[in-house]
C-alpha cells in the first residue's frame, strides 16, 4: 500500500494551483478525447465546474471569458475546443510588458521631488512680471527646505538658485537676485514645531482614551 503513495514532487506541475488537482486532470482528459465534439462538450462542462467553484466572481464583468482563457493557460495551449472568445496563444501569455518610466526626470536632485518640476513647468508658461516673480521665490524657498529635509545643516541661496536655474532650462534665474530666501535656521525651526505639535496631540490622544478607559471599569 505504501508503494502506491503519491508525493507533490512526483506529481504534475500545476499551473494554475487554485483550481487543485482534480480540475488539471479533467482538462487532460478533454486533451486525450478524439474527436472535436466530444472536447467542446467537456470544456463547457469544466467551465461550468470552474464557474461553481467561484460563484462570487459570476456577475464580474467578462468573468466567463477569464474562465475560457484559464482553461487554454491550464491546457498549456494544447487542447482544441471551440471558445466564445478569442483563443489566447502561448506567445501573448509569456510576452513582457514594457518596462515602466521612472518619473523623476532628474534623478540627482530627487530630494527636490517630482512636484517641483511640475511648479517650474507651470512657472515656465507665465508671463513676466510681479506674479511670475512671486511665484518663482515661492518655489525656490520649496526647494530650500525640501533641501533641508535631505541635509539638516544649511544651504547657501546660491546653491538654490543654481539648482532652480538649471531644472527650469535657464528661464527661472535668481542668480542675480538681491532678495533673500527664508532663513535655514527659520525653515528648520518651524519643521521642528510642525513635528512636536503632532507627538503632543498625539500624546494627548492617548491620554484620553487611557482615561476613557478607566471610566468604563
Amino acid at each position: 500500500m505504501i508503494d502506491n503513495l503519491e508525493y507533490n514532487t512526483e506529481r504534475e506541475h500545476l499551473i494554475i494551483p487554485e483550481y487543485g488537482r482534480h480540475m488539471q486532470k479533467m482538462i487532460n482528459y478533454a486533451k486525450s478525447l478524439e474527436t472535436k465534439e466530444e472536447r467542446n462538450k467537456v470544456a463547457k462542462g469544466i467551465i461550468a465546474v470552474m464557474g461553481n467553484m467561484q460563484p462570487h466572481l459570476r456577475d464580474v464583468p467578462d468573468f466567463q471569458h477569464k474562465l475560457w482563457d484559464q482553461m487554454f493557460i491550464m491546457s498549456n495551449f494544447e487542447l482544441d475546443a471551440d471558445s466564445p472568445y478569442e483563443i489566447p496563444t502561448k506567445e501573448i501569455y509569456e510576452e513582457r510588458p514594457e518596462p515602466l518610466k521612472y518619473p523623476q526626470n532628474f534623478p540627482k536632485y530627487r530630494f527636490y521631488g517630482n512636484n517641483i518640476k511640475t511648479m517650474i513647468d507651470v512657472a515656465n508658461t507665465w508671463e513676466e512680471g510681479e506674479l511670475k516673480e512671486a511665484l518663482t521665490y515661492t518655489i525656490a524657498n520649496h526647494m530650500k527646505k525640501c533641501f533641508l529635509n535631505w541635509n539638516k545643516d544649511t544651504v547657501e541661496d546660491a546653491v538654490i538658485f543654481d539648482h532652480l536655474f538649471e531644472l527650469s532650462g535657464g528661464k527661472l534665474n535668481l542668480k542675480d537676485s538681491k532678495e533673500d530666501l527664508t532663513d535655514s535656521s527659520s525653515l528648520l525651526r518651524s519643521k521642528n514645531k510642525f513635528s512636536n505639535n503632532n507627538n503632543k496631540k498625539g500624546h494627548h490622544h492617548k491620554k484620553n482614551s487611557n482615561n476613557r478607559q478607566r471610566k468604563r471599569y
